[in-house]
């Protein structure tokens, strides 16, 4: 164990010092961050900092309402992959893991890794990891064994993805971690399940947000990124959208989104006046009242022979 530790540190130091590799690799990008930025040395602590229980629940009412909205995701995901020996987490955007699922026969195995609630698996605190890289490359990671950038973590591997919130802000990361060895194809269908599982996280808080206006989805331009969803009001005006969909509509994440007009989004024709305001909405009460006139004013609150003269008005017929 102290020869293969002994070889990672070595291998770590020589691909920091190389000044190419970071170019040529996205672990290796993050090896680097973690020795230059942050000032770690992969033999350095022998044990990932947990906070205790004080603080730890100090953090989880500071995530708001994410751990409650995640629990039957959570649920789904180690429903999938528990079976296999593996360790789920959901941290906060720092890094700290809020909510942790596994077996108890691995709940011990796990721990001496330091996958445990209230583990800080923040890049800068542990380097190259699932949790804090995904976070800082906002971009889902997974870092097999010894891609690890510490000599202690090189004994799990990890397939993590980040959270967004409703404004496009990244606040949180999923991750499951296997110390399995023969992990082999099956880190991309984890990986896949993990992604799916962050992205329905991601959904239910963008409904939850805006629970009163209808949620649209945005066009598909491109695979991947999470939902595109636009939340639409009343009007017609999109009030939301998810970080897909600002990327799709050239919003930028996190900023105030501007109310604009679906039509306009979408670059779909769109109610251009008060005669196509009027016409499309005896349209719909017609519609409503499957076509009986006196039904549809009465959904108006307007008189039969109103509702009559406007029809003609719109060119709608008698």
């Amino acid at each position: 164990m102290a020869e293969d530790n002994s070889r990672h540190c070595a291998l770590v130091l020589r691909t920091v010092e190389s000044g190419a590799a970071a170019v040529q690799s996205p672990v290796a990008a993050s090896w680097c961050r973690s020795a230059l930025r942050y000032g770690l040395l992969p033999d350095d602590r022998p044990f990932v900092e947990r906070l205790d229980e004080s603080a730890l629940r100090a953090v989880r009412e500071a995530a708001g309402g994410l751990p409650d909205l995640a629990q039957a995701t959570l649920d789904a995901l180690f429903a999938s992959v528990g079976r296999s020996g593996a360790c789920l987490l959901l941290a906060n955007g720092d890094g700290i893991v809020l909510d942790m699922r596994t077996t108890e026969a691995e709940r011990e195995t796990f721990a001496v890794h330091g996958l445990a609630p209230g583990a800080n698996w923040s890049e800068m605190r542990e380097g190259t990891n699932g949790i804090g890289t995904s976070l800082i490359e906002q971009r889902p990671v997974t870092i097999l064994r010894d891609e690890h950038f510490a000599c202690r973590n090189t004994g799990v591997s990890c397939m993590a993805a980040p959270i967004f919130d409703p404004d496009g802000h990244v606040i949180a990361a999923l991750n499951v971690s296997s110390a399995r060895a023969d992990l082999g194809d099956t880190a991309l269908l984890v990986a896949a399940l993990v992604q799916d599982a962050a992205r329905a996280i991601e959904r239910d808080m963008f409904c939850q947000r805006f629970g009163a206006a209808r949620i649209m989805l945005a066009p598909a331009e491109r695979q991947g990124g999470g939902p595109a969803l636009l939340a639409v009001d009343r009007d017609d005006l999109v009030i939301g959208a998810t970080r897909a969909a600002r990327r799709q509509l050239g919003f930028e994440a996190g900023t105030p989104l501007p109310p604009r007009p679906i039509g306009d989004l979408l670059g779909e024709p769109q109610v251009q006046g008060f005669e196509d305001g009027e016409r499309a909405v005896l349209r719909q009460a017609l519609a409503r009242a499957g076509g009986n006139v006196s039904a549809a004013a009465r959904l108006l609150g307007i008189g039969r022979a109103t509702f009559y003269r406007r029809m003609e008005r719109a060119g709608l017929g008698g």
